[in-house]
């Protein structure tokens, strides 16, 4: 009977892992896996999970900070939000991929869709309404990529940059932005999708749900030369580590190299917010 029992909580931990989209799946961070520490409880590297993906590896960064270790998120074990599962506190901090190319092809045509469970703590001084979770711009230049980011107030917003202009924002540079702020605190499901192409695509913005609350277009080039690959900040940003980077904690992050489509978002949508015990 105990056997019995002890397999009938594993079943549906394994069932949401069974029903996660592997084709392109490109990144995989999970809390509950993969994730080294040191002097207590600071994270020093979390190890992407997905299979066959170039860039594995996501670990701690001295460059350009005052002192040493101070980048470093820490682990925080048995989360009440998260129905009992890990998280990774982030106060200002980044843990930085150094596979330079690991993840150039979201923005070029092929289309993407991240997925982030994640909850803001209040955001600190630093560039106003500029508080990202991830993302991988190029260090100077027009600084392409994708970013995904809160506002000072907590709203999310996400987009991509082409690398043809600089704007802040512009029709090279859109913020797709939700309608409403986060609570502090709660845990929700944040999700992106890049439509493929190579004209001007479709951008989307989820939260908690499979409709989007936000919509926006950018124009795709092929030329664009997005960089390494940051978690808790919008860039490996050695420059001023911490100054765009947000407070709060991520469970998981997730990216496919393609737009999921609208059934497969949607029962991955289900899908992790069953294993999260989210509202």
């Amino acid at each position: 009977m105990r056997l019995t029992f002890l397999v009938s909580l594993l079943v549906p931990v394994l069932a949401v892992a069974e029903e996660l989209p592997s084709a392109a799946l490109v990144l995989d961070l999970d809390a509950e896996k993969g994730v080294k520490v040191e002097d207590g409880e600071r994270v020093a590297a979390w190890t992407n999970q997905a299979a066959g993906t170039a860039g594995k590896e996501f670990v701690k960064r001295d460059e350009g900070r005052k002192e040493a270790g101070s980048g470093r998120p820490t682990l925080v074990k048995g989360v009440a939000g998260l129905g009992g599962k890990a998280a990774l506190d982030f106060r200002q901090q980044e843990l930085v991929c150094l596979d330079e190319d690991a993840f150039d092809g979201l923005i070029t045509g092929k289309g993407h869709t991240w997925i982030a469970v994640i909850s803001v703590h209040e955001q600190r001084t630093g560039l106003k309404d500029v508080n990202s979770f991830f993302g991988n711009l190029r260090n100077g230049e027009k600084y392409e990529g994708v970013w995904g980011c809160f506002n000072d107030d907590n709203t999310p917003w996400w987009g991509s940059r082409n690398g043809i202009t600089f704007g802040r924002f512009d029709v090279n540079n859109p913020q797709v932005i939700g309608p409403a702020k986060l609570e502090a605190g709660k845990f929700h499901l944040l999700a992106g999708r890049m439509a493929a192409g190579t004209g001007t695509v479709a951008l989307e913005l989820f939260v908690d749900g499979p409709v989007a609350v936000a919509k926006g277009e950018a124009p795709v080039s092929a030329k664009a030369n997005a960089s390494r690959m940051a978690v808790g900040q919008e860039r490996d940003a050695i420059q001023h580590p911490g100054v765009e980077s947000f407070d709060g904690q991520i469970a998981r992050l997730l990216i496919w190299e393609r737009p999921l489509d609208d059934k497969e978002l949607a029962a991955t949508i289900a899908a992790l917010t069953a294993a999260y015990s989210l509202k």
